[in-house]
């Protein structure tokens, strides 16, 4: 039996855009019937542990998802051989992941919006230093990039 695609969403802080990408790509793979691991985590380690945005929170309720629950964490070096893809929601962050890769890193590292045909190297637009619609903007992003994967994991 094959084995699960698994994915994880990186961003600086693990509080808003991963977290919404990560919600957005199991509610796709649901809908769907695809089987995926999802998880995320941030470069920083400035919000471990803590819920994210309340305004993330509020984006994803908006479209019938509770993440609530998720909590942030500092990527490890242990998800470099754990999933097979991690995804950079920005181009620093992509940076940063290839710059900490270990020797006997197995996932293929990339930009997220490279999935959506069109959006090849822009950036999730980060939402943490503007108002409640900046997350319905990211929300359309990370939708648009979990629609294009399981588009290609079916």
């Amino acid at each position: 039996m094959p084995q699960t695609p698994s994915i994880l969403f990186v961003c600086l802080g693990n509080i808003c855009r991963s977290p919404l990408a990560e919600a957005a790509l199991r509610d796709a793979a649901a809908r769907a019937g695809v089987a995926v691991e999802v998880d995320s985590a941030g470069t920083g380690a400035w919000h471990v542990g803590d819920p994210p945005d309340h305004r993330a929170q509020a984006e994803a309720r908006r479209h019938g998802i509770d993440i609530s629950g998720y909590r942030g964490r500092q990527v490890q070096a242990a998800d470099f051989r754990r999933f097979d893809h991690i995804y950079a929601l920005d181009r620093d962050n992509l940076a940063e992941l290839r710059r900490r890769a270990p020797a006997d890193a197995t996932a293929v590292v990339a930009l997220l919006m490279d999935v959506v045909p069109g959006r090849e190297g822009q950036a999730v637009a980060d939402p943490y230093y503007g108002d409640d619609a900046g997350f319905a903007v990211t929300w359309g992003d990370v939708s648009a990039a979990a629609e294009a994967i399981v588009a290609g994991l079916r």
